[in-house]
């Protein structure tokens, strides 16, 4: 099978029709029978109107594999991204000790500090706080909005143990979730491609990620390091692995819509070259 990577795929251009008619409830009474039979064909046409046909189906995903192959092949070569995670490692179950992670992907970001106890799904215990973004921050400069996630980082901090333990013996490691568009350079650094999601701070894109946030840390003397650059699929998925080994891929259907799997890498044939510590090609984002 060869070493396996993490691959995400935008689902840029491709849509696929969906409709669901989850129920009607209907509160007042239904005065006559004929009434209730134009309702009913309503429901119908609705229904016939949204129905995808299995050879339509097949026909999607026959697309949709091309697409990926293509993006897989070359840089700018499809219509999804295909874009790299560096992420070679999910979790096994025997992480063991106290992680945290920062999530920034719309108008709000959390910070979430979780304890794991050493076998799979063994979480102990979370703590998360979530914080609304000002909407000047999300067109201001990238050093007000790193600033403003620093402090509230720093608060968060500051209340484990309400102040009365001592500082941790070694540096707290934080993982980010970052999910908007990245060509990542490691698994902890990326480059911005543009904004979505109505931010809109020019002069952060084309620059480090990591960078960004890890100077706010240590303006305020915080003892953290960023040690992974994540989109909130690739997190997605490393939570689901982390519950259930056989999770292979994971979806986010929300402000923007995205998704990741696992690729072998010698499928991948645009990351010939570039090498992972172990030697293998690390893969994901789209």
């Amino acid at each position: 099978m060869g070493r396996r990577g993490v691959v995400a795929v935008a689902a840029v251009g491709v849509a696929v029709a969906a409709c669901v008619v989850a129920g009607v409830v209907v509160g007042k009474r239904v005065k006559s029978r004929r009434k209730w039979k134009r309702v009913m064909g309503v429901l119908r046409e609705l229904e016939e109107g949204c129905e995808t046909t299995v050879s339509r189906l097949r026909q999607v995903v026959d697309a949709m594999a091309v697409e990926m192959h293509a993006g897989l092949a070359s840089e700018g070569g499809s219509k999804l991204k295909m874009l790299l995670t560096f992420v070679d490692n999910l979790p096994t179950g025997s992480e063991k000790g106290i992680y945290y992670a920062l999530d920034l992907g719309g108008t709000n970001f959390r910070v979430l500090r979780v304890q794991l106890g050493g076998q799979r799904s063994s979480i102990l215990s979370s703590d998360v706080e979530r914080q609304p973004i000002p909407p000047e921050l999300m067109t201001g400069t990238s050093e007000d909005l790193f600033d403003f996630i620093a402090s509230a980082l720093q608060q968060f901090v500051e209340k484990e143990g309400n102040g009365s333990e001592p500082p941790p013996i070694r540096r707290r490691e934080l993982g980010f979730t970052f999910s908007f568009p990245v060509k990542q350079t490691s698994v902890s650094s990326g480059i911005l491609i543009k904004w979505t999601k109505g931010f809109a701070i020019e002069s952060m894109v084309g620059q480090e990620v990591t960078e960004s946030l890890q100077r706010a840390l240590d303006k305020r003397g915080l003892d953290m390091r960023v040690a992974a650059l994540v989109n909130d699929t690739v997190g997605t998925l490393a939570l689901g692995h982390y519950h259930d080994e056989d999770t292979v891929a994971a979806v986010i259907i929300g402000t923007g819509t995205n998704a990741c799997y696992l690729e072998r890498t010698d499928a991948i044939i645009k990351c010939q070259g570039l090498l992972t510590t172990s030697g293998g090609c690390q893969y994901g984002m789209g």
